[in-house]
């Protein structure tokens, strides 16, 4: 997993949410180990407290669970997943939508905007670029 951690946001927040986006994307499937805390902060570049942390908080949302003696591994539950899935697409959509408004954009000129990009992408995608 490749980690990209900023400096303007708290690690652990990073660390969920990077984590919990390469399970809802697939990278780690249900049911996988996860390495050890220590082989993720290493990874990561951060403190393995912080990571301690992190995984804690998604053990409490139950996107990942221990077992006492193999470790922590990705949960099984796709209800679960799915549910997680839907939360960050809406945080993105809701932040994309802010920051359009920001910008002078109405509600009705995004979704033009949105469609005719869509519509340009599968243009390209049909002519092989």
């Amino acid at each position: 997993m490749e980690w990209h951690i900023r400096a303007d946001l708290p690690i652990y927040a990073q660390l969920i949410f990077q984590i919990k986006l390469a399970i809802v994307s697939g990278e780690y499937l249900p049911g996988e180990r996860l390495a050890s805390v220590r082989e993720l902060a290493m990874d990561a570049g951060v403190n393995p407290n912080t990571m301690q942390r992190a995984l804690q908080e998604l053990e409490r949302e139950g996107m990942v669970y221990t077992q006492r003696t193999s470790g922590r591994f990705v949960t099984e539950d796709t209800k679960v997943i799915e549910s997680a899935k839907k939360h960050l697409a809406e945080d993105r959509i809701k932040d994309f939508l802010e920051q359009m408004g920001r910008l002078g954009y109405p509600k009705e000129e995004i979704l033009s905007l949105l469609k005719a990009s869509i519509e340009e992408e599968k243009n390209n995608a049909d002519m092989g670029m």
